[in-house]
């Protein structure tokens, strides 16, 4: 005979591991008020731990319709909205939601803990009909839970797992990378530097596969010295870029996750008597209305960030209407718009190096 199946979980079974009553089970899945806040994170701590997912689909079909989105940021809204990146791909989510006549719902969780509980709330309690995660962490439990939930949801960036069961929304981050360092291979550049975010998102991971690929195929060496992924770039600018710069053999040209850390480096080397692209060559990612007037205007990635906004909150609107719709994969095009932040590598400067 084969393997027995695995025994269903049910609410008695989560009743009985966290203390409480069963009544109790199905008012925190109801998110209702009357359960306090700790009794509620305590279920949701067994019902994660025994594997226990209510179908809310079900529930959402008798539910009355919300006409609300939930729009979930990787961490603190405050910080984030400082970022260019998350006003305009807001302005793409807003400009669908309005033409379908949806609202909108921002999250405030500032850390994973505060994010994953509210994100539970706000399926729970019906608040919103759809999410869209605005980020992909590598094994993220909330989108984990989304997708046992069986709850509309969309992604902007390449789930870590299980893609081809998750509706998301982006760039070829592997490709324009490869591209992108290409790019300053071409200017004759050798020694080059990725000055990148944090490891625990997707989108940091496949631009960096990107640009080892250039170098491996360009026949230079990866040299882990020339590669940073921190997760607070913008605070350590200084000491990233002074780090970099006191190496035995400095980079010549740097790869930058987007157009903030390239400002920031930008003015840090002007404190080392350094100048772009003179003497340090830079390319960034995400193309912001002020690179163009940044000085020296940025050579950077436009990432077509509206339209990500945009694609993701059609296809969410599209699993809330459609249950049964089908997962799919949206690629954003990618355009190089090259500036004056590159220059070529002369091979009698890079002997003096």
């Amino acid at each position: 005979m084969g393997k027995e199946e695995a025994a269903v979980v049910t609410i008695k079974d989560v009743a009985k591991e966290a203390g409480v009553a069963p009544s109790t089970v199905s008012r925190v899945i109801a998110d209702s008020p009357r359960i306090s806040e700790e009794t509620k994170r305590r279920v949701r701590e067994v019902m994660e731990e025994l594997g226990y997912y209510p179908n809310l689909q079900a529930r959402s079909l008798a539910a009355k319709s919300t006409k609300t989105i939930g729009i979930i940021m990787p961490d603190s809204a405050y910080h984030n909205l400082q970022n260019p990146f998350f006003p305009e791909v807001l302005r793409g989510i807003s400009k669908k939601a309005h033409e379908s006549r949806y609202g909108i719902y921002l999250s405030t969780g500032s850390s994973e803990t505060e994010i994953y509980d509210e994100v539970i709330s706000m399926v729970m309690g019906r608040r919103v009909d759809g999410i869209i995660l605005l980020y992909s962490r590598i094994n993220d439990r909330t989108m984990k839970y989304l997708e046992k939930a069986v709850f509309p949801f969309t992604v902007v960036g390449r789930p870590s797992k299980n893609e081809e069961r998750i509706t998301y929304v982006d760039n070829n981050n592997v490709a324009i990378t490869k591209e992108v360092t290409n790019y300053l291979i071409g200017l004759g550049h050798e020694k080059i530097a990725f000055v990148g975010g944090n490891l625990k998102f997707v989108v940091t991971v496949d631009r960096l596969d990107g640009y080892k690929m250039a170098l491996a195929e360009a026949g230079f060496p990866f040299r882990e010295e020339y590669v940073v992924h921190e997760r607070f770039v913008l605070e350590k600018g200084k000491e990233v870029t002074f780090s970099l710069m006191s190496l035995d053999s400095p980079p010549t040209a740097f790869v930058a996750q987007d157009d903030l850390m390239a400002y920031e480096m930008i003015s840090h080397l002007e404190a080392l008597n350094m100048t772009v692209p003179e003497d340090i060559s830079i390319v960034s990612f995400n193309n912001f209305s002020l690179s163009e007037h940044s000085k020296p205007p940025l050579t950077s990635v436009d990432i077509g960030t509206f339209r990500l906004g945009y694609e993701a909150t059609q296809y969410v609107i599209e699993k809330i209407e459609n249950p049964d719709a089908l997962p799919k994969r949206i690629t954003i095009p990618t355009r190089l718009i090259e500036r004056k932040s590159c220059a070529p590598r002369s091979i009698g400067e890079e002997q003096e190096r």
